[in-house]
C-alpha cells in the first residue's frame, strides 16, 4: 500500500461452514498426549531435548565470562556428567568444561598470566591438583588486600590510594620522601594535604600497596616491587641510624627482581613479601633468629620462611609490630600460622613465648572456625571466619579485642558482640579494630584517639575525642553516607596519631581521625588537626 494514502487496508474473512452443535460434540477428540521428555546434558538430538553437548564452547564461554565461583564449578561436575567429561579443548584435551573454565578465569589474573607451564603445574600441585583449587587460591589472595582492585592504605602520618586501573595517589607527611613525588626545587620534601598522582609510575600498573613509618612499597602487575621513603627494609620507628637510606621516588627493589611478588606488608622492624607461588620471604630483624634466620636491620636480602610453610601455599600475610601472620591454603579450607614476638599472647598459641618458625594456630579447630581473612594490629590480631564470625586475640588495651574488657587473650576468642553480624572484612591498627558486615555496615571498637573510630558523639568534642569503646559499635557516621563500604584501613603505629580511610563500592574514599600532616587528604580549617565525621576525599578510585 502507498504510504502516502490514508486508505485503510481491507480485512480478509475466513468462510467457516455451519454445522450443528451436536455434530461438533460428536466429532470432538481430546488433544493427543505426549510423552514427557527430561532434558539431558548429553542429547541425542531428539525433539524436545536441548543439545548442550553440541555447543561446549558456548558453555565454556558463559562459565568463564560470568566468573562462576570455584565451588559452583565443582557442584556442576558433581551433578552433571557433561561437566565432568573431557572437553577435548586446547590446551589440555583431558580437561573438563569446569576445569577449563577455572583455567580461563585464572588466566584473567595478572599474577597468573605470565607463568610458564612448569610454574603453573607446580602451583596446581601445591593447591591440590585442580584448576578450580588454583582459582580458589587466587581469589582468596584478592579478597583481603584487594589485589588488582582499587584500595587505600592509612599509614603513620601519610596515606596511599590505588585506583582500579593501577594509578597511585599519595598524601600526608613527606618528611622521608614516603609520598614518592621527588624533591622540590630547593631540595625539600613538603607535605601534601591533598591526593597527588605519583607521575613517575606512569605506564606501570600497581596492584597492591603497603605503608609503614616513613616508607611505602608498591607491587606492579609484573610482580616487581617499588620502594620509597626512609629505609624501607626495617629501621627503628623514627628511622635514621647506620645504613639508612632515603628514596624520594619509587625504585625497584633489586633483590626481588627475580621473584614475582603479589603482596608486601611492613612491620615495625621488618618487611615481608609473598611470592606468586605462595612462598613468604622476610627482610631484616633476624637477630637471634626472630624470624627463623640471622641478619641485621639493614639487610636487604630476602630470606624464605622455613618450617611448616615451605611447601604450603600462602594466600595472605599480615605484619604487626613484631610478629607475622600467614593465611595458608588447603583444598578443604584455610589455616593460620604465626611467628615472631609472643608478648601479650598475640601469636595465639595459648602462651606468650616467641616463635622462630611458623606455627599452626590450632585453636580455630576447637572453635570450628575456618579462617578466610587475617588482620594484624600493632599488638593484637583478628580473623574473619567463613561463617562470618570474628575472632580477636593479643593485647586487649583500650578494649581493642571487643570483649568488653582490657584483658589479654592468648588464643583466638569469638567476639560475642558481633553474633548477629556476618562479617566479611576486618582491619586492625594500634589498639583499634574495624569490622565490615556483608551488608556493608561498619563496626569499630578499641582506642578512640583522634576520633579515629568514627563515633563523634555529644556536643563536647574535646571530651569525646579520646573515648574508648570495648565492645563493637555500629559506625553510624559511615552508614549516613549511604554508600556500601568495601574496605577499611587503619594507621598502625605507636608514634603517630591514628586516622582511618573507608573505601566504598562506587570508588569514593572517606577519611576521619587525625589530619595534622595532611594524611586525611582534605582541607582542615585553621588550627583544626582532626576530623570526627567521615569526609569525602576528592579522588575517584573507580577509574
Amino acid at each position: 500500500m502507498d504510504a502516502t494514502t490514508s486508505e485503510s487496508p481491507s480485512i480478509q474473512f475466513l468462510s467457516i461452514p455451519e454445522q450443528p452443535i451436536a455434530a461438533a460434540l460428536i466429532t470432538y477428540s481430546p488433544p493427543a498426549t505426549f510423552e514427557r521428555r527430561v532434558r539431558q546434558c548429553f542429547a541425542d538430538f531428539a525433539p524436545g531435548e536441548f543439545p548442550l553437548a553440541a555447543n561446549p564452547s558456548v558453555v565454556l564461554h558463559i562459565l568463564a565470562s560470568c566468573n562462576v565461583d570455584p565451588q559452583d564449578l565443582a557442584n556442576l561436575e558433581a551433578t552433571c556428567s557433561f561437566f565432568r567429561k573431557p572437553a577435548k579443548f586446547f590446551p589440555d584435551h583431558e580437561l573438563s568444561i569446569s576445569e577449563l573454565a577455572a583455567l580461563d578465569m585464572c588466566d584473567k589474573r595478572a599474577v597468573f598470566r605470565p607463568m610458564t607451564t612448569e610454574e603453573r603445574d607446580d602451583l596446581k600441585r601445591k593447591c591440590g591438583g585442580s584448576w578450580k583449587l588454583v582459582l580458589k587460591y587466587l581469589l582468596a589472595g584478592e579478597a583481603y588486600c584487594r589485589r588488582e582492585k582499587s584500595h587505600a592504605l592509612a599509614g603513620p602520618g601519610h596515606s596511599v590510594a590505588v585506583t582500579s586501573t593501577g594509578a597511585v595517589y599519595s598524601f600526608g607527611c613527606n618528611s622521608s620522601g614516603q609520598l614518592g613525588h621527588g624533591t622540590a626545587e630547593e631540595g625539600s620534601t613538603p607535605d601534601e594535604p591533598k591526593p597527588r598522582l605519583i607521575r613517575s609510575l606512569q605506564g606501570i600498573r600497581i596492584i597492591q600497596a603497603t605503608v609503614g613509618t616513613g616508607r611505602t612499597m608498591l607491587v606492579s602487575d609484573a610482580g616487581k616491587v617499588y620502594a620509597f621513603g626512609n629505609n624501607v627494609f626495617g629501621e627503628t620507628e623514627h628511622g635514621g641510624g647506620q645504613g639508612s637510606k632515603i628514596l624520594h621516588t619509587p625504585q625497584i627493589v633489586e633483590s626481588l627482581k627475580d621473584m614475582f611478588v603479589v603482596q608486601v606488608t611492613i612491620g615495625h622492624l621488618f618487611t615481608a613479601v609473598l611470592s606468586r607461588e605462595g612462598r613468604v620471604y622476610t627482610f631484616s630483624w633476624g637477630t637471634d633468629a626472630r624470624l627463623g634466620h640471622h641478619n641485621d636491620l639493614t639487610d636487604m636480602q630476602p630470606y624464605p620462611l622455613l618450617g611448616a610453610l615451605e611447601d604450603l601455599p600462602v594466600v595472605q600475610i599480615a605484619a604487626g609490630h613484631c610478629y607475622l601472620l600467614a593465611l595458608a591454603f588447603h583444598p578443604n579450607g584455610m589455616s593460620v600460622y604465626s611467628l615472631g614476638c609472643g608478648l601479650g599472647g598475640k601469636l595465639g598459641h595459648g602462651t606468650k613465648t616467641d616463635e622462630k618458625y611458623p606455627r599452626l594456630m590450632e585453636h580455630f579447630n576447637t572453635l570450628n572456625l575456618k579462617p578466610v581473612v587475617i588482620a594484624a594490629g600493632a599488638w593484637h590480631a583478628a580473623v574473619v571466619g567463613q561463617d562470618g564470625r570474628v575472632c580477636t586475640w593479643g593485647w586487649g588495651r583500650n578494649g581493642c579485642l571487643g570483649h568488653g574488657n582490657e584483658e589479654c587473650e592468648s588464643t583466638p576468642k569469638v567476639v560475642e558482640g558481633l553474633s548477629e553480624v556476618k562479617a566479611v572484612h576486618v582491619a586492625a591498627g594500634d589498639y583499634t579494630t574495624f569490622v565490615i558486615s556483608d551488608s556493608g555496615d561498619v563496626y569499630s571498637f578499641g582506642s578512640g584517639e583522634s576520633w579515629n573510630l568514627g563515633h563523634n558523639i555529644g556536643n563536647d568534642e574535646q571530651a569525646n575525642r579520646h573515648a574508648n569503646i570495648s565492645t563493637p559499635k555500629l559506625v553510624t557516621s559511615l552508614k549516613d553516607i549511604n554508600e556500601r563500604v568495601m574496605q577499611i584501613s587503619l594507621s598502625n603505629s605507636l608514634s603517630w596519631n591514628s586516622h582511618t580511610l573507608a573505601l566504598t563500592a562506587s570508588g569514593k574514599l572517606y577519611a576521619f581521625g587525625s589530619g595534622d600532616r595532611g594524611q586525611l587528604g582534605i582541607k582542615l580549617s585553621n588550627n583544626q588537626q582532626e576530623r570526627g565525621k567521615p569526609e569525602h576525599v576528592n579522588i575517584d578510585l573507580s577509574k
